[in-house]
């Protein structure tokens, strides 16, 4: 697990945002087994939709609000407190067909004309950095970036109720082809019953950018009263992997005896297990951690997630050479996946053994560019093997990332000093010098 609710937890990205209030940051979640876990409950939702299960990633905010959202055509963003609040995979897949609608829609199209698809550190950077402008962040997400708190960067999450009503009825035909139960649609937005009239400053950040009516809960109401309860889609593999992503996330943002004392809720004995190592690991009882995970291991041994974790743990209490052991044998069983290859990367790094760590970093890079945690050990990576140029241009996309464009700049400028020109790596590093130039000259227009 890669989550970092707490100081030594290491191995997860953290986009992390200036906002108007420093105590508050907008960040995601990554780690492998949740987001493989969500893949799993979001693929026939999003074959229903003709998305690609495999080019759409769906990634969790570090946010207990309740929100949903999509700023780029490849990734839909969920916020972890959503997650928490749903109790069977059906809500999650209503969500997941609703945001895809939007996609497949076109709604956000016009939104990202200027961004490209948010396919680079700088280009993600910048709409991230808009995400903090719409959620409220004034002069924070100004600074960061963008330097404007116009209308439309305040409403750029935001869709009308014409686009929400044709997202509605997009999701539930998804759903209905999917074969999946419409009743999970109408659940979700009970959640919500009743925020509308409740000020903007009270109401979840879903109802804003999402407005809710009572002809659109009627609309689903009757979506849900003729299809509901017609599923046709055997939910057993969708509600294991629910429970896991649901059991993983709590596992690591409640306390620790939270999780103790609910280790029995999923019904399923591999994810109680896990549960436990990640308390025990957060609570500094490494022996009951590690002899949780191993007992998991033992109940799916072939599954690369658990050697994962048990290669956090390792790695969180500087067992590193056990711990590149751990995340080796993750590796070997899921070689394409880029948070895996980044937990090995790191593990490789922290026991000094730099030659195999860098290919090991750079591959993580070329899989999934959006792990800013991998992105820290890589530039690090480079640095020790004597590579300036691409230790400032790691440096650079990483800053790019998190949408602090000036920082970016001033590391992406020193890249191409030190690079061969012309070259990919110093494309890449001119692609983030152009975005901070566009970002300042945005921070003076104001």
């Amino acid at each position: 697990m890669t989550f970092h609710t707490l100081a030594r937890v290491a191995s997860i990205l953290i986009v992390s945002l200036a906002l108007a209030l420093p105590a508050r940051a907008v960040t995601l979640l990554r780690d492998a087994d949740m987001e493989y876990a969500l893949a799993q409950v979001a693929a026939p939702v999003l074959k229903a939709a003709g998305l690609s299960a495999s080019r759409t990633k769906i990634l969790v905010v570090n946010d207990s609000s309740l929100n949903a959202f999509v700023i780029s055509n490849d990734a839909i963003y969920i916020h972890s407190g959503l997650i928490s609040r749903m109790d069977r995979a059906a809500m999650l897949q209503a969500v997941i067909a609703h945001e895809a609608a939007h996609i497949t829609n076109g709604h956000i199209t016009r939104r990202i004309t200027n961004l490209g698809n948010a396919r680079t550190a700088a280009t993600l950077g910048q709409a991230l950095a808009i995400l903090a402008a719409a959620a409220g962040a004034g002069e924070g997400a100004a600074a960061i970036s963008l330097g404007t708190q116009s209308a439309a960067q305040r409403n750029f999450l935001s869709h009308t109720r014409a686009e929400e009503t044709a997202a509605d009825q997009s999701g539930a035909r998804y759903l209905r082809s999917a074969g999946i139960d419409l009743d999970g649609m109408l659940d979700v937005f009970r959640l919500f019953r009743g925020q509308e009239v409740l000020s903007a400053s009270r109401q979840d950040p879903y109802v804003r950018s999402h407005p809710l009516s009572r002809d659109r809960l009627r609309t689903i109401e009757g979506f849900a009263a003729a299809y509901g309860g017609s599923a046709t889609a055997d939910s057993a593999t969708s509600d294991y992997w629910f429970a896991r992503a649901k059991g993983k996330l709590t596992s690591f943002t409640r306390r620790p005896s939270w999780t103790l004392n609910r280790l029995g809720e999923s019904g399923y004995r591999d994810i109680a297990l896990m549960r436990e190592a990640a308390a025990r690991h957060q609570n500094s009882q490494t022996r009951r951690a590690i002899a949780a995970i191993d007992k998991a291991i033992a109940l799916r041994p072939e599954d690369p997630f658990l050697y994962d974790l048990k290669g956090q743990i390792l790695m969180e209490t500087r067992q590193f050479a056990a711990a590149a052991n751990a995340h080796g044998r993750a590796v070997q069983l899921r070689p394409n996946d880029g948070l895996l290859q980044a937990g090995y990367g790191r593990a490789l790094l922290a026991s000094g053994n730099v030659s195999a760590a860098l290919p090991a970093l750079e591959r993580a890079r070329r899989i999934d560019f959006r792990d800013g945690s991998m992105l820290r050990d890589l530039s690090v990576a480079y640095a020790k093997s004597g590579q300036r140029g691409m230790a400032s241009l790691i440096t650079a996309e990483r800053y790019a990332l998190r949408g602090r464009l000036e920082d970016a700049g001033i590391h992406a400028k020193r890249a191409t000093g030190l690079l061969s020109e012309g070259s990919g790596p110093w494309q890449r590093a001119q692609d983030v010098v152009l975005a901070s130039e566009r970002a300042e000259k945005r921070k003076k227009r104001r």
